[in-house]
């Protein structure tokens, strides 16, 4: 009997499976394009904050602003997807087993996991332009 239930349920966990390899690959996605979007930005503003560093900003304020910007994009992003994913909970119904239409503490594991995987992202940029050389980045372009 208990081989007949795993057999009945091989399907179910590979779907499982999958859907977890795929959310992991986009969460990889979207980790690897807000690193390179803040570290596209940071390359265009290298002068500016050149100057600010200049002008007696610590590294610590320049580091906090550049994080400030990737949290506000990232909460932009989840104030956006948040409601989208709720009113496609009813697509995927079938799929989700022992959760509710909205399963708090799954949305809060959720944003906290994207959160916290967009401010390490973000974290490299906004490092790498508390440490600039003012007069390097005066030369800059």
């Amino acid at each position: 009997m208990s081989g007949l239930v795993d057999d009945s349920l091989q399907t179910d966990r590979f779907i499982e499976q999958l859907a977890g390899a795929f959310g992991l690959l986009a969460l990889l996605l979207a980790a690897i394009g807000l690193y390179g979007l803040m570290a596209y930005t940071v390359s265009r503003r290298t002068r500016d904050i050149g100057i600010r560093l200049a002008l007696g900003a610590e590294p610590g304020n320049v580091l906090r602003q550049i994080l400030c910007e990737t949290l506000v994009l990232v909460l932009l992003g989840i104030a956006i997807g948040v409601p989208l994913a709720l009113g496609g909970t009813h697509l995927v119904r079938s799929l989700l087993f022992g959760l509710g239409f909205a399963d708090p503490v799954a949305i809060l594991l959720a944003v906290t996991l994207l959160t916290t995987v967009a401010a390490l992202a973000g974290f490299l940029p906004a490092w790498r332009a508390s440490q600039v050389d003012p007069i390097v980045a005066l030369r800059y372009e």
